[in-house]
């Protein structure tokens, strides 16, 4: 692959659907393939349908057709490719906001802090709960700590004992006092309803989050 070069899955422009910045403009760069398989995935297509190998510049230059529109890195798991960190640095430069989002299994710990790291953390019903880096946890605080809001942790549950696992690990490591905090319902399988009901029953300081470009495009899988 050419140098500086990234394996793209999609490159599009809509409303961004997820994370405390949910409702704003976005333009999206989904990156190809994943070293995970969550049972709930919505975007296998990035590691099952063909990629484009695209350099940085024809990157840049579709982001350029967007001025001062924040900008998400997405996937898939971006950092598999160790060309995202030059791609977020040139997008930082460019003043423009950058989010990252990430599946938590590799470390964060050398993405830029002015990037806002969108985390999953995995749980249970996604079948990948092994594959989280627990470091992942501390450097999530550090991030906040040192720049607010440069870090944001998401749960995506399937039922109950997954948002009893999420509950607990976020009382344990005080996640929802230092750092923004999301609970989403995996699609088809957790009934929101359900989920705001046991937040409310437990007062839990945590956003629920729905995804918006879901609800407004429900029949589209691609460029949303």
């Amino acid at each position: 692959m050419p140098d500086k070069s990234l394996l793209i899955s999609e490159l599009f422009y809509s409303i961004q659907g997820e994370s405390t910045h949910a409702g704003f403009p976005c333009v999206f760069i989904r990156l190809s393939g994943c070293n995970l398989r969550c049972r709930y995935c919505d975007a296998r297509y990035t590691y099952e349908s063909p990629h484009a190998i695209m350099s940085l510049e024809a990157i840049l230059s579709f982001v350029d057709g967007y001025p001062d529109i924040m900008v998400e890195i997405t996937g898939g798991e971006p950092l598999l490719q160790e060309n995202a960190y030059p791609l977020l640095e040139q997008l930082l430069a460019k003043g423009r906001k950058v989010l990252l989002e990430t599946n938590g299994s590799l470390p964060i710990d050398k993405v830029a802090p002015e990037v806002i790291v969108v985390m999953d953390i995995k749980s249970p019903g996604s079948g990948m709960a092994e594959s989280f880096a627990m470091e992942n946890i501390a450097l999530a605080l550090q991030r906040n700590h040192q720049l607010p809001g440069s870090c944001e942790i998401k749960f995506v549950l399937t039922d109950k004992n997954d948002y009893i696992w999420a509950r607990n690990l976020v009382n344990q490591h005080c996640l929802a006092v230092h750092t923004p905090t999301l609970f989403s319902p995996a699609k088809g399988k957790l009934d929101p309803a359900d989920l705001a009901a046991w937040i409310l029953h437990d007062k839990l300081p945590v956003r629920l989050q729905l995804q918006l470009h879901a609800l407004i495009w429900p029949h589209l899988t691609r460029g949303v």
